[in-house]
């Protein structure tokens, strides 16, 4: 895991760009905690008056075809937008996590099937497979979160398995063998603890990619459905008005891509953090 008593001390050594990014991610998890108490409207009251108002003192990013004031929405949606992504990553990782283990310490038979069964899920891009699944389970925000959950879980199985069988051969592990140290104990406290350590950067990074999945379901129907404030459905709820209300679409759709280049490059910065030989070309 990673040496909390050592990032302070390398800290330093990242650059303010990726220092903002990191107090970039942290400011998008409490505003979507926060959200709902901050918002300056109620984001579900339609008032058709006020239909597709631009940016203004009272609306600061402007009104949707419903005069729902977009800010508002966005700090309702943003929990959800943030929420949906992380509970797919945990049952990813943590699914991934087991099965990757098992294939790494029982070679032969049984590696051999869980490989080709995590093959055959990484043969077909997650979102074809997740619009088919999500599809098939009926369109809502529920039912992207299954389908993207069932079919993340195989790149983190293949992933964990490599970096056991990495760690099974380390010098410490033979020792602790010859020691006569119980397996149990060897693989819950040396190897997973040593073979998990690039799962925070892969987890962080995959939140981004889960962030864009999940909204482009949204986007295409079969993901949060109207009235809903997830940033996807309210690109979907004003693709329509991009003439007569561009920011009905710029909005949601900046808060998309902002946040999801947050978690990624947040990602890399926590990567040179755990990474020795980074830390040493920076030193």
């Amino acid at each position: 895991m990673l040496d909390k008593s050592k990032i302070s001390s390398q800290w330093g050594r990242l650059s303010w760009f990726e220092k903002g990014c990191f107090v970039g991610v942290i400011s998008v998890i409490v505003l979507a905690v926060v959200g709902p108490w901050i918002a300056p409207h109620d984001p579900y009251f339609v008032d058709l008056d006020k239909s597709l108002l631009p940016p203004s003192s009272e609306h600061w990013f402007g009104t949707d075809v419903d005069g729902r004031d977009i800010l508002s929405r966005l700090l309702f949606g943003a929990r959800s937008t943030l929420l949906a992504p992380l509970g797919v990553i945990v049952f990813a990782a943590s699914v991934g996590t087991v099965i990757g283990t098992i294939a790494a310490l029982n070679p032969g038979v049984v590696d051999e099937l869980i490989m080709r069964l995590c093959d055959v899920g990484l043969a077909f891009p997650a979102l074809v497979l997740s619009i088919g699944l999500a599809s098939a389970l009926g369109p809502s925000l529920r039912s992207a979160i299954i389908a993207l959950a069932l079919t993340w879980w195989p790149g983190y199985a293949r992933l964990v398995r490599s970096l056991v069988l990495e760690v099974t051969h380390k010098e410490f592990i033979e020792s602790a063998k010859v020691l006569g140290v119980p397996r149990r104990k060897i693989v819950f406290r040396h190897i997973l603890p040593n073979a998990l350590n690039a799962m925070y950067v892969q987890t962080t990074i995959d939140v981004s990619a889960v962030i864009l999945v999940i909204s482009g379901l949204s986007f295409i129907g079969a993901g949060a459905q109207p009235p809903s404030s997830e940033w996807g459905a309210m690109v979907t709820s004003g693709r329509d008005y991009m003439l007569t209300g561009w920011w009905t679409v710029v909005v949601p759709g900046i808060a998309i891509s902002l946040t999801a280049m947050l978690f990624n490059l947040s990602g890399d910065a926590l990567r040179v953090l755990n990474d020795p030989t980074l830390k040493q070309s920076r030193g």
